[in-house]
């Protein structure tokens, strides 16, 4: 069921809703009662199966050439082929063109030329005396006209009307009056006549013929062909002028009739491309029984020839040495020719060849990119483009490679730092000390996924509380294992100090923020790199007598705020785990109610905006004093909130961490 249901979507996808609608058409124009449903049925199955035929073409075509080499093929079948197919048609038919007219032109030639030996002899006979014309005649007759002109006559009639024929008693028809010195070809009815008519100084008038037969015109030129002279009646129907059949009317009255003589076939072609060449030629006529100065109707004069009978009229025909070349060097170009096109076509497909094999070693390395092997490489051969293009690919999956080891490596070392994130956040402090009269808030935003800024706070016995804000120097995994570091010193000492308190029984302040920093920065020193260091802050709050005890090692002064008043305390010695000779003092700060010691890291004070103006102490302070009335949520959250806008950008350039401590 599912394999039967595979074949039909597969045959519903390939033949498509007119393929479906086609179908459908086909079966009710079948089942369809006879009428003018089972018509519209058929009509609409011809049309949308007419519509599919196109659509299957056009997908047809779109598979045929969706390999390259077929698309090179179509491409090189309509820039070379469909041209070269054109300019040989061209060439064929211009040959065809020039061959038929120059047969034609031969064949009128020869035919213009007999004309003229009629007109010649009518010349002669012209001028000569009338008492000498028979004999003159008979021995043209004999020499000159009898085997070129068979059934020649001689019509000479005088000024009285009186009619000599040669050969004698030749019972013919003259012509009518009033024609004048004309030749060329005539209808007499019968059939069509070569002729020429003159007049003489003493009245009479000279008629030279020779019939035009199919076995006369056939003799113009053997070698040529068949040639036919056609009289064309006044309805457009041809008919033949020499075949002897007997004419609507007799205009030109001829009793003599030679014997038939076999009339040539046209000769067997040389060669397969020897076609037979067909042309007319219409030729202007006179009328015999229409007198007039000019032609006044036409004949069809046809050609039949082959181009091998005209190339052997034109080249055996050899008049000098430079002709006899003329074949040769035809035959010289025509192989020279050949030879081109060879190389040109083997060059074409090793051309050929080189693209498609590029881009097929391209799509197979594509697909084996895509499946995941970017170790593969394609074959370069050769220093053209398309080798260039090969080791581009090769480059770009080399890279792409590279790329993905380090994604892999940075996707590991996103995931180590999302663990140190998670441990660093395990070391800020989870709850904020308790006290009637003093309240702790801290916030840290990392400029990166961790970060180096460190605060703490924590509970010490006799209800003080101890705090402490720092800031190690760079950023990153490095930063923020010396912050686990000084975190880890000052949870330590904070420890001993107390303990030591405890069993001393000692009721003063449990520990020296001096003391204590000064071991944390031998610990520092010792169990980090000389230019690993850290600015660092330690107050501890004693409630009893509202006392801030604290020690500043090198970092910013926090700030005091009572009431309209801003004082900045005092900075006690140098940077933590650079020197391990410094010396730490301690101060001390009397609180009053509604004080606010504002401890901070330079991510607040240094950023700078688009005009490299960095933000400073007294904006802080600024926003501090407009919004001390609030909480201290609310107070800490409008500090970084003034900071990123003054940036203008969500990114932070470092660490921002605040320590707001208030007294009430």
């Amino acid at each position: 069921m599912d394999d039967l249901k595979a074949r039909l979507k597969s045959a519903y996808s390939w033949l498509g809703r007119a393929g479906v609608a086609f179908l459908a058409a086909l079966v009710a124009a079948q089942v369809a009662p006879m009428g003018l449903w089972r018509i519209g049925f058929q009509i609409a199955a011809f049309f949308l199966g007419f519509w599919l035929i196109i659509r299957l073409m056009r997908l047809g075509a779109r598979r045929a050439i969706w390999r390259l080499r077929n698309r090179l093929l179509v491409t090189y079948t309509f820039i070379a082929v469909v041209p070269l197919f054109l300019v040989l048609t061209l060439v064929v038919l211009s040959a065809y063109a020039v061959l038929s007219q120059l047969a034609v032109h031969l064949a009128s030639s020869e035919l213009e030329r007999r004309v003229e030996i009629l007109t010649s002899m009518a010349e002669t006979l012209r001028f000569m005396d009338p008492a000498k014309r028979q004999v003159s005649v008979d021995r043209m007759f004999d020499l000159y006209y009898k085997e070129r002109f068979q059934g020649l006559a001689v019509i000479v009639r005088d000024k009285a009307g009186n009619i000599t024929t040669y050969p004698k008693d030749l019972a013919v028809q003259p012509p009518p009056q009033g024609w004048g010195d004309v030749s060329g070809i005539v209808d007499a009815g019968e059939r069509l006549y070569a002729w020429a008519h003159r007049g003489t100084s003493d009245g009479s008038d000279i008629t030279v013929t020779a019939p035009l037969s199919r076995e006369y015109l056939a003799g113009l030129l053997p070698q040529l062909g068949i040639v036919d002279l056609s009289r064309l009646t006044e309805d457009g129907v041809e008919r033949r002028g020499g075949s002897g059949s007997p004419p609507g009317r007799q205009l030109l009255r001829d009793d003599r009739f030679p014997s038939p003589r076999s009339v040539p076939s046209l000769r067997p072609p040389a060669n397969r491309f020897d076609l037979e060449v067909q042309w007319y030629h219409l030729t202007p006529i006179y009328q015999w029984d229409k007198p007039s100065t000019v032609p006044t109707t036409n004949a069809l004069l046809q050609i039949n020839t082959r181009p091998s009978l005209v190339y052997d009229i034109l080249f055996t025909l050899k008049s000098d040495e430079i002709q006899t070349l003329i074949p040769i060097v035809l035959l010289s170009v025509a192989v020279a020719f050949l030879i081109v096109q060879i190389i040109a076509l083997m060059i074409g497909i090793g051309m050929t060849r080189t693209i498609t094999g590029a881009v097929h070693d391209l799509y197979e390395g594509t697909q084996r990119v895509t499946a995941g092997d970017f170790k593969h490489r394609i074959p370069v051969h050769g220093s053209d483009q398309l080798a260039e293009l090969g080791k581009s690919f090769n480059t770009m999956t080399g890279n792409v490679q590279h790329l993905l080891e380090v994604a892999k490596e940075k996707e590991r070392l996103q995931g180590e730092l999302e663990i140190a994130r998670e441990v660093q956040a395990q070391l800020y402090p989870k709850s904020v000390p308790s006290s009637k009269c003093f309240r702790l808030k801290a916030l840290c935003q990392p400029a990166r996924m961790v970060s180096g800024d460190y605060f703490d706070y924590d509970s010490l016995p006799r209800d003080y509380i101890g705090f402490a804000l720092g800031d190690v120097a760079g950023k990153g995994i490095s930063a923020a294992l010396l912050m686990a570091s000084l975190q880890s010193s000052v949870r330590s000492q904070w420890t001993y100090a107390t303990e030591n308190a405890a069993t001393a029984g000692n009721e003063d302040m449990p520990m020296s923020t001096a003391r204590v920093v000064s071991q944390v920065n031998q610990q520092l020193y010792k169990g980090t790199s000389p230019e690993k260091y850290a600015t660092f802050f330690l107050g501890l709050y004693n409630p009893a007598t509202a006392t801030l005890a604290y020690t500043n090692a090198g970092h910013l002064p926090p700030l005091l705020f009572r009431g309209s008043n801003v004082e900045r305390l005092k900075i006690d010695g140098t940077v933590v785990g650079a020197f391990p000779f410094a010396d730490y003092g301690q101060s001390e700060q009397k609180l009053e109610p509604g004080d606010l010691v504002l401890c901070y890291t330079d991510g607040i004070t240094e950023p700078e905006n688009a005009y490299g103006e960095m933000f400073g102490e007294d904006r802080l302070i600024e926003v501090v004093q407009r919004n001390m009335h609030k909480s201290d949520e609310a107070l800490v959250q409008a500090i970084v909130d003034t900071v990123l806008d003054w940036t203008g950008s969500p990114e932070l350039q470092d660490d921002m961490t605040l320590l707001l401590a208030r007294q009430r």
